[in-house]
């Protein structure tokens, strides 16, 4: 069984359905104002490419790219589905989204993520992909309930 991952136009049931399980995870470790996490309308912005992760017609995960400048991306919505965790989706999803910032030229990728210890394994994800501890960056402000990571861009 191969993963695919495809752009996807946030109108199935089934994306919409796992994006809710994502905002309702954010809610219950995070207070309303600390949560980061984009709605179906927000990530139908310009700015932002969305991508599903599919095996043998099961929705794994999802995950998204946001454009903050020519030269830097911030990774948006990436979440695996409770029912199908520990198969390498995460990991499958990050390392796509590096190459997508090779793709496009980025110097950096940022993100965004929980302080709690609920997110200590993206955390982990995360580091091992080579991203470092960072401060705000774009909108964001300091928030004891969020870390955020950064990683620089190397081109081949």
């Amino acid at each position: 069984m191969t993963m695919d991952i495809r752009i996807d136009d946030l109108r199935g049931a089934e994306v919409a359905a796992l994006l809710q399980e994502h905002l309702d995870d954010m809610a219950q470790h995070s207070p309303p104002e600390s949560i980061h996490a984009l709605d179906l309308e927000r990530l139908r912005r310009p700015e932002i490419t969305f991508w599903t992760v599919w095996e043998d017609g099961l929705l794994l995960g999802c995950c998204a790219i946001r454009e903050l400048d020519p030269t830097h991306g911030e990774i948006k919505s990436m979440r695996t589905s409770k029912h199908h965790r520990r198969k390498g989706t995460a990991a499958f999803m990050v390392q796509h989204i590096l190459d997508e910032a090779v793709r496009r030229g980025y110097q950096r990728l940022s993100l965004e993520t929980g302080s709690p210890a609920a997110f200590e394994p993206a955390r982990r994800l995360y580091a091992r992909f080579g991203f470092t501890f960072c401060e705000p960056f774009g909108d964001y402000v300091e928030d004891r309930y969020s870390v955020f990571m950064t990683r620089a861009i190397q081109r081949s």
